[in-house]
């Protein structure tokens, strides 16, 4: 039942609006003045007030931004004897929901009080949903208790407070959108959007479309007006994921962007204003691939590095292990409605012994497939389905560079099962340049 309450010092008509009001199913709440009405507000929590503008210690005009403050979800009508312009102008930009003259309007009253009440329901539950996305993405949903993870965590709390960039990096499935969310709803910008985008994921010519946004006629099926994800990001949280796959035109484009807080949308020579706050994770060496001839420019690197938060590998937090296993399992357990009670000890035992190249995100995968694959109350080492650790080869010794880099890449290649694209991530080097050194070593 939606809550309405009444600040009016004229008994007679509160009491009267509150019988209609309350016969229309509405519970409602009077009081006589500011302070009353302030008191009752901060007890009751109502969804609409109706507050009279000439009050005995007080003026419902300002009166309405105090309401505001105190309960930002609640909507104010204001009513008045005699209705002026300057203060229905007032009231508004106070935050009141509308502004109407006593009987005049009284036919207004219960239509206009229906729309409010929508209006204020909408937005607690909007309010509520941020409230446990927020909870969701905190820093205490972060699972780990090493020292290497308490560490990345310290240093992410204390500058997500903060408007500064930030770069996250660390192999691949460690959680660098996880702490990048984490730090984003931990902000002052918690309130407006975390956007992510992977850059890895898109054509060079796709990329630039998705983050700078587009003009209708810019290029083929461009055929009408996009924003890119700048702009859907301001105010909020921009995360670039796999920032070290930025083709070279557009780092160009993004240290502009971020130097000038504005971009320039595809096709045009216009400037958009944009206020982002600029997350940046990577799984490869920026600072070796500025080494390297510039496949990575200096001068970005430095703009999207004033904090680092380096993110330690499973293998180097183990005692993290058997709590994120245990948090997979309770929430697959669920999702497909298995009443598994935990890991066996042999299971364990193996889950503690694995390298997971692929952190925690191979760790995941695993629980979740354990939890299909398992028929008991318990999952054990025949449902984990872990594959051998792999042998450890020693190096052989090389007499030249050339022999050296042959062998590297030839053990990459049979490492990565031949995928180009890992053993060129993995290396460091463009899948071009691999290509061109496969068949001048006759790989």
């Amino acid at each position: 039942m939606a809550k309405i309450l009444i600040i009016d010092d004229e008994e007679q008509l509160r009491k009267l609006l509150a019988r209609i009001i309350a016969l229309e199913g509405y519970e409602v709440a009077e009081a006589a003045d500011c302070a009353g009405g302030l008191r009752m507000l901060r007890r009751y929590e109502p969804d609409v007030v109706l507050c009279d503008v000439k009050l005995p210690d007080g003026n419902g005009v300002e009166m309405v931004g105090r309401i505001k403050q105190a309960m930002p979800s609640a909507e104010v009508i204001l009513l008045t004897a005699y209705g002026n312009i300057p203060d229905g102008v007032q009231a508004i930009k106070n935050g009141a929901f509308d502004y109407i003259t006593k009987g005049d309007d009284n036919n207004k009253i219960l239509p206009l009080l229906s729309r409010a009440t929508e209006k204020a329901q909408m937005q607690r539950r909007l309010a509520r949903l941020e409230d446990k996305l927020s909870e969701e993405h905190s820093f205490d949903h972060i699972i780990g208790s090493s020292e290497a993870l308490r560490s990345a965590v310290a240093l992410a709390r204390k500058v997500a407070v903060t408007d500064t960039s930030v770069l996250l990096t660390g192999e691949t499935g460690t959680g660098k959108e996880v702490f990048a969310q984490a730090i984003h709803h931990a902000s002052p910008r918690a309130k407006g959007a975390f956007v992510a985008v992977n850059c890895s994921a898109f054509s060079k010519e796709l990329l630039e479309s998705e983050l700078f946004g587009h003009r209708a006629g810019s290029f083929t099926g461009a055929t009408k007006d996009k924003k890119g994800l700048f702009e859907e990001a301001d105010k909020g949280t921009l995360f670039l994921d796999e920032i070290g796959n930025l083709p070279p035109h557009l780092q160009s484009k993004l240290l502009t962007a971020i130097q000038g807080g504005r971009i320039f949308r595809v096709g045009s020579n216009t400037p958009v204003a944009v206020d982002i706050r600029l997350i940046c994770a990577t799984n490869r060496d920026l600072f070796g691939m500025v080494a390297r001839g510039g496949e990575f420019r200096e001068d970005l690197l430095y703009r999207i590095n004033t904090i680092h938060i380096d993110l330690p590998p499973l293998r180097q937090r183990r005692e993290d292990i058997l709590p994120l296993a245990e948090m997979f399992l309770k929430r697959y357990a669920t999702k497909y409605n298995k009443p598994i009670e935990g890991f066996d000890q042999a299971a364990v035992r193996e889950m503690d012994e694995y390298p997971w190249a692929g952190n925690i995100r191979e760790l995941q995968h695993t629980v979740e497939k354990a939890v299909i694959m398992s028929d008991g109350r318990r999952i054990t080492p025949a449902t984990l389905l872990l594959r051998p650790a792999p042998e450890v080869v020693q190096a052989p010794a090389f007499s030249t560079l050339e022999e050296m880099e042959r062998g590297m890449i030839g053990q990459a290649i049979a490492r990565y099962a031949g995928n180009l694209t890992e053993v060129a991530r993995q290396l460091g080097i463009t899948r071009q340049t691999l290509y061109n050194k496969i068949k001048r070593y006759g790989l």
